[in-house]
Protein backbone atom coordinates (compact mmCIF):
# COMPACT_ATOMS: atom_id res chain seq x y z
CA UNK A 1 0.00 0.00 0.00
CA UNK A 2 0.91 3.41 -0.29
CA UNK A 3 -0.18 7.08 0.87
CA UNK A 4 -0.58 9.93 -0.43
CA UNK A 5 -0.59 13.24 1.89
CA UNK A 6 -2.57 16.40 0.47
CA UNK A 7 -0.86 19.81 1.47
CA UNK A 8 -2.85 22.70 1.08
CA UNK A 9 -0.54 26.12 0.37
CA UNK A 10 -0.48 28.73 3.29
CA UNK A 11 -2.10 31.75 3.19
CA UNK A 12 -1.70 33.62 -0.05
CA UNK A 13 -2.27 36.94 -1.01
CA UNK A 14 -6.10 36.82 -2.80
CA UNK A 15 -7.29 40.45 -2.28
CA UNK A 16 -3.32 42.16 -3.17
CA UNK A 17 -2.36 43.05 -6.81
CA UNK A 18 -0.55 40.08 -6.85
CA UNK A 19 -2.54 37.30 -5.69
CA UNK A 20 0.03 34.15 -6.18
CA UNK A 21 2.63 34.31 -3.54
CA UNK A 22 2.39 33.60 0.47
CA UNK A 23 1.72 36.24 3.12
CA UNK A 24 3.90 36.50 6.20
CA UNK A 25 1.47 33.84 7.62
CA UNK A 26 1.67 31.72 4.92
CA UNK A 27 5.55 31.73 5.16
CA UNK A 28 4.88 30.44 8.60
CA UNK A 29 2.40 27.80 8.41
CA UNK A 30 4.22 26.05 5.12
CA UNK A 31 7.37 25.69 7.87
CA UNK A 32 5.20 24.62 10.76
CA UNK A 33 4.16 21.76 8.13
CA UNK A 34 7.78 20.40 7.48
CA UNK A 35 8.54 20.55 11.10
CA UNK A 36 5.70 18.31 11.88
CA UNK A 37 6.02 15.85 9.55
CA UNK A 38 9.47 15.49 10.06
CA UNK A 39 8.92 15.11 14.37
CA UNK A 40 6.84 12.46 13.37
CA UNK A 41 9.25 10.42 11.32
CA UNK A 42 7.51 10.99 7.94
CA UNK A 43 9.98 9.64 5.03
CA UNK A 44 8.11 10.89 1.72
CA UNK A 45 9.75 8.92 -1.38
CA UNK A 46 8.31 11.33 -3.16
CA UNK A 47 7.47 15.22 -2.70
CA UNK A 48 5.74 17.18 -5.51
CA UNK A 49 3.88 20.48 -6.06
CA UNK A 50 1.63 22.82 -8.51
CA UNK A 51 3.49 25.29 -10.58
CA UNK A 52 1.87 28.34 -8.59
CA UNK A 53 4.28 29.98 -7.12
CA UNK A 54 2.09 29.95 -3.52
CA UNK A 55 2.33 25.87 -3.98
CA UNK A 56 6.18 26.04 -4.80
CA UNK A 57 7.15 28.27 -1.89
CA UNK A 58 5.05 26.32 0.47
CA UNK A 59 6.87 22.95 -0.64
CA UNK A 60 10.11 24.76 -0.50
CA UNK A 61 9.81 26.37 3.08
CA UNK A 62 8.34 23.14 4.04
CA UNK A 63 11.34 20.62 2.56
CA UNK A 64 13.78 23.15 4.53
CA UNK A 65 11.40 23.11 7.85
CA UNK A 66 11.94 19.75 7.68
CA UNK A 67 15.52 19.09 7.93
CA UNK A 68 16.27 19.28 3.76
CA UNK A 69 16.51 15.58 3.88
CA UNK A 70 13.04 14.98 1.83
CA UNK A 71 13.62 14.23 -1.83
CA UNK A 72 14.18 17.18 -4.56
CA UNK A 73 10.87 18.42 -5.55
CA UNK A 74 9.32 17.56 -8.38
CA UNK A 75 6.80 20.61 -9.88
CA UNK A 76 4.05 19.13 -11.55
CA UNK A 77 1.77 21.19 -13.63
CA UNK A 78 -1.68 19.47 -13.38
CA UNK A 79 -1.60 20.23 -9.56
CA UNK A 80 -2.14 23.67 -10.57
CA UNK A 81 -5.65 25.37 -9.04
CA UNK A 82 -8.58 26.39 -11.33
CA UNK A 83 -8.42 30.13 -12.01
CA UNK A 84 -9.79 31.80 -9.28
CA UNK A 85 -8.40 35.24 -10.34
CA UNK A 86 -9.53 34.58 -14.25
CA UNK A 87 -13.34 33.91 -12.51
CA UNK A 88 -13.33 37.14 -10.59
CA UNK A 89 -12.22 38.90 -13.86
CA UNK A 90 -13.78 37.25 -16.69
CA UNK A 91 -16.93 35.32 -15.46
CA UNK A 92 -17.79 37.08 -12.60
CA UNK A 93 -19.02 40.13 -15.04
CA UNK A 94 -20.59 37.93 -17.64
CA UNK A 95 -22.80 36.18 -14.49
CA UNK A 96 -23.60 39.86 -13.06
CA UNK A 97 -24.99 40.59 -16.45
CA UNK A 98 -27.04 37.35 -16.50
CA UNK A 99 -27.98 37.41 -12.75
CA UNK A 100 -29.79 40.50 -10.62
CA UNK A 101 -29.01 38.98 -7.51
CA UNK A 102 -25.30 37.54 -8.17
CA UNK A 103 -24.89 41.58 -9.33
CA UNK A 104 -26.16 42.53 -5.70
CA UNK A 105 -23.67 40.41 -4.39
CA UNK A 106 -20.71 41.75 -6.47
CA UNK A 107 -21.61 44.99 -5.47
CA UNK A 108 -21.91 44.26 -1.98
CA UNK A 109 -18.21 42.52 -1.98
CA UNK A 110 -17.00 45.87 -3.31
CA UNK A 111 -18.94 48.06 -0.56
CA UNK A 112 -16.70 45.79 2.02
CA UNK A 113 -13.56 45.35 -0.14
CA UNK A 114 -11.67 46.99 2.83
CA UNK A 115 -13.74 46.18 5.55
CA UNK A 116 -13.15 43.61 8.68
CA UNK A 117 -16.71 41.93 6.95
CA UNK A 118 -15.00 41.08 3.36
CA UNK A 119 -14.19 37.70 3.92
CA UNK A 120 -17.60 37.28 4.17
CA UNK A 121 -19.26 39.23 1.31
CA UNK A 122 -16.65 37.32 -1.16
CA UNK A 123 -17.72 34.09 -0.21
CA UNK A 124 -20.90 34.75 -0.55
CA UNK A 125 -20.31 35.70 -3.98
CA UNK A 126 -17.55 33.45 -4.88
CA UNK A 127 -19.93 30.26 -4.10
CA UNK A 128 -22.59 31.15 -6.57
CA UNK A 129 -20.22 31.64 -8.75
CA UNK A 130 -17.88 28.83 -8.92
CA UNK A 131 -20.98 27.24 -8.87
CA UNK A 132 -22.03 28.39 -12.31
CA UNK A 133 -18.93 27.79 -13.34
CA UNK A 134 -18.78 24.11 -12.44
CA UNK A 135 -22.23 23.80 -14.06
CA UNK A 136 -20.53 25.59 -17.28
CA UNK A 137 -23.37 28.54 -17.08
CA UNK A 138 -20.39 31.13 -17.36
CA UNK A 139 -17.52 30.61 -19.51
CA UNK A 140 -14.73 32.76 -21.69
CA UNK A 141 -11.90 32.15 -23.43
CA UNK A 142 -9.24 33.01 -20.87
CA UNK A 143 -10.77 30.68 -18.25
CA UNK A 144 -10.24 27.02 -18.04
CA UNK A 145 -13.38 24.71 -18.24
CA UNK A 146 -13.88 23.03 -14.95
CA UNK A 147 -14.16 20.00 -17.31
CA UNK A 148 -10.27 20.03 -17.97
CA UNK A 149 -10.01 21.21 -14.26
CA UNK A 150 -11.09 18.16 -12.67
CA UNK A 151 -9.85 16.37 -15.90
CA UNK A 152 -6.09 16.98 -15.29
CA UNK A 153 -6.48 16.54 -11.03
CA UNK A 154 -8.41 13.09 -11.93
CA UNK A 155 -5.52 12.05 -14.29
CA UNK A 156 -2.97 12.65 -12.36
CA UNK A 157 -4.94 10.72 -9.40
CA UNK A 158 -5.39 8.08 -11.87
CA UNK A 159 -1.71 7.49 -12.78
CA UNK A 160 -0.20 7.98 -8.68
CA UNK A 161 -2.48 4.74 -8.79
CA UNK A 162 -1.17 3.33 -11.46
CA UNK A 163 2.19 3.58 -10.18
CA UNK A 164 4.58 1.06 -7.76
CA UNK A 165 3.47 0.71 -4.33
CA UNK A 166 4.72 0.87 -0.83
CA UNK A 167 5.61 4.76 -1.69
CA UNK A 168 4.31 8.13 0.69
CA UNK A 169 4.02 10.94 -1.65
CA UNK A 170 3.82 14.45 -0.53
CA UNK A 171 1.81 16.64 -2.82
CA UNK A 172 1.54 20.57 -1.81
CA UNK A 173 -1.37 22.04 -3.67
CA UNK A 174 -4.36 24.12 -3.16
CA UNK A 175 -8.52 23.38 -2.01
CA UNK A 176 -9.88 22.89 -5.56
CA UNK A 177 -7.33 20.41 -6.53
CA UNK A 178 -8.01 18.99 -3.13
CA UNK A 179 -11.60 18.86 -3.27
CA UNK A 180 -11.75 17.15 -6.53
CA UNK A 181 -9.59 14.56 -5.32
CA UNK A 182 -11.26 13.88 -2.24
CA UNK A 183 -14.55 13.58 -4.45
CA UNK A 184 -13.15 11.27 -6.74
CA UNK A 185 -11.47 8.88 -3.82
CA UNK A 186 -15.14 8.79 -2.25
CA UNK A 187 -16.75 8.58 -5.96
CA UNK A 188 -18.58 11.82 -4.88
CA UNK A 189 -20.55 14.15 -7.76
CA UNK A 190 -18.95 17.20 -8.75
CA UNK A 191 -20.62 19.45 -6.68
CA UNK A 192 -19.57 17.77 -3.46
CA UNK A 193 -15.71 19.19 -4.77
CA UNK A 194 -16.58 22.60 -4.34
CA UNK A 195 -18.03 21.56 -0.80
CA UNK A 196 -14.86 20.07 0.49
CA UNK A 197 -12.97 23.30 -1.73
CA UNK A 198 -14.58 25.52 1.12
CA UNK A 199 -13.51 23.79 4.40
CA UNK A 200 -9.87 23.13 3.30
CA UNK A 201 -7.64 25.45 5.39
CA UNK A 202 -4.29 26.94 4.60
CA UNK A 203 -1.54 24.07 5.02
CA UNK A 204 -3.77 20.99 6.16
CA UNK A 205 -2.76 18.12 5.76
CA UNK A 206 -5.19 15.15 3.83
CA UNK A 207 -4.74 11.56 3.91
CA UNK A 208 -5.77 8.89 1.14
CA UNK A 209 -4.19 5.33 1.09
CA UNK A 210 -4.01 4.19 -2.01
CA UNK A 211 -2.87 0.50 -3.64
CA UNK A 212 -3.86 -2.01 -6.62
CA UNK A 213 -5.89 0.71 -8.43
CA UNK A 214 -7.92 1.48 -5.34
CA UNK A 215 -8.12 4.55 -3.08
CA UNK A 216 -9.69 4.92 0.54
CA UNK A 217 -9.76 8.44 2.72
CA UNK A 218 -7.92 8.28 5.81
CA UNK A 219 -8.19 12.05 7.16
CA UNK A 220 -9.44 15.32 5.85
CA UNK A 221 -8.37 18.75 6.61
CA UNK A 222 -5.61 18.00 9.43
CA UNK A 223 -4.48 21.26 11.31
CA UNK A 224 -3.64 19.46 14.49
CA UNK A 225 -0.05 20.82 13.80
CA UNK A 226 -0.80 24.81 13.17
CA UNK A 227 -1.46 26.50 16.72
CA UNK A 228 -4.45 29.09 16.68
CA UNK A 229 -2.39 31.98 15.87
CA UNK A 230 -1.61 29.62 12.69
CA UNK A 231 -5.11 28.78 11.65
CA UNK A 232 -6.60 30.66 8.44
CA UNK A 233 -9.13 29.94 5.94
CA UNK A 234 -7.98 32.34 2.92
Amino acid sequence: MSELILVRHGQATPFEADTDRLSSLGEEQARAVGVHLASVGLEPTDVICGPLVRQRESARLAHAASGGDWPAIVTEPRLAEYDGDGLMQYLAPVLAAQNLEFAGLMNAFQIHRNSPERNRHFQRMLEPLTAAYLRGEVTHAEVEPWADFRGRVRGFLHDLLAGPSGRTVLVFTSGGVIGVTVAAVLQAPDPSALSLNWRVRNASLTRVTYGAGRASLDSFNETGHLTSELQSWR
